[in-house]
């Protein structure tokens, strides 16, 4: 079914060659049409977009990195992102840089469409207080701020103990995420738009400690050890660092709000994998 867009929000990552120009040519292709235009732009840090609703459509600049800004900022609201890929890898971002108008105009005509992805709600919690919050499209990892230290971590689901971890640390992935830091540590790679979660021990002492695939309703409580000596920290999306004590716990759970990717269609998930991992053979053969 087409699609009436009334006002586009560009979100541009000004530290990758190219941004500014591709964002000022979207913005005059767009009005041209008649279509409003709110430009963000940034460069390292991202800060929150400071007006998110009356949006139609998110355009993305830049790798990966700006798609987990703005799925993270627009989450719950609705906006589906169209993720141009200015980066070097972009598994998330699959659309190339000259390729943004034809995937607009596909969109438009109803030809591709949005796919939800599960985003992180993740929260620490110290003497039976809330330290923080955040939320995350690829992953959350608690492990140890120094190199090659082992952490103590024991990790229960909603309602049971599932394990206690001596390993370099933990990672809770979205199956966006599956691409990225989990399926480095060995973790399974699942279809981006599935509902469910991956719970991946990184490097454990325990070689039958195995990374598990869980359905999005169960929640994964870590604990770090009473005893843990070594400094411990919670990352979430690579982007936000938290330093945590011992007995602090980590909650982690699928949000009720969801991020919305536009599918490029020029290629599928699947050839991205191949292309993107070098996978050897003919998938014809």
């Amino acid at each position: 079914m087409p699609k009436e867009i009334r006002s586009v929000l560009i979100i541009a990552n000004t530290g990758k060659t190219g941004a500014n120009e591709l964002a000022e040519e979207i913005s005059g292709v767009l009005r041209k049409r008649d279509i409003r235009v709110q430009t963000f732009l940034y460069a390292g840090v991202a800060h929150e977009v400071p007006q998110k609703d009356g949006h139609d459509l998110a355009i993305t600049l830049g790798g990966d990195g700006t798609v987990l800004f703005a799925s993270r900022a627009l989450a719950g609201h609705f906006i589906p992102i169209l993720p141009v890929n200015l980066g070097d890898f972009g598994f998330i971002s699959e659309v190339a840089h000259d390729e943004w108008f034809p995937a607009f105009e596909s969109f438009v005509a109803g030809e591709i469409t949005a796919g939800p992805r599960l985003v992180l709600e993740v929260c620490v919690i110290r003497d039976g207080s809330e330290l923080c919050s955040f939320r995350g499209l690829n992953d959350a990892v608690v492990s140890s701020e120094g190199i090659s230290r082992m952490v103590r971590l024991n990790v229960r689901l909603t309602d049971q103990p599932i394990g206690r971890y001596r390993a370099d640390g933990v990672i809770v992935a979205t199956p966006t995420g599956s691409t990225a830091y989990s399926a480095a540590a060995g973790g399974p790679i699942l279809h981006p738009e599935m509902s469910a979660m991956i719970l991946n021990p990184i490097c454990p002492f325990t070689l039958s400690h195995r990374p598990i695939v869980l359905p999005e309703d169960e929640e994964i409580i870590i604990t770090v050890d009473p005893a843990q000596r070594s400094s411990v920290a919670l990352t979430v999306d690579g982007q936000s660092l938290t330093p945590l004590q011992p007995s602090d716990t980590v909650h982690v759970k699928a949000s009720d709000r969801r991020a919305y990717i536009i599918r490029s269609n020029r290629r599928t998930f699947y050839e991205v994998l191949r292309n993107k991992l070098k996978w050897s053979g003919d998938p014809d053969d």
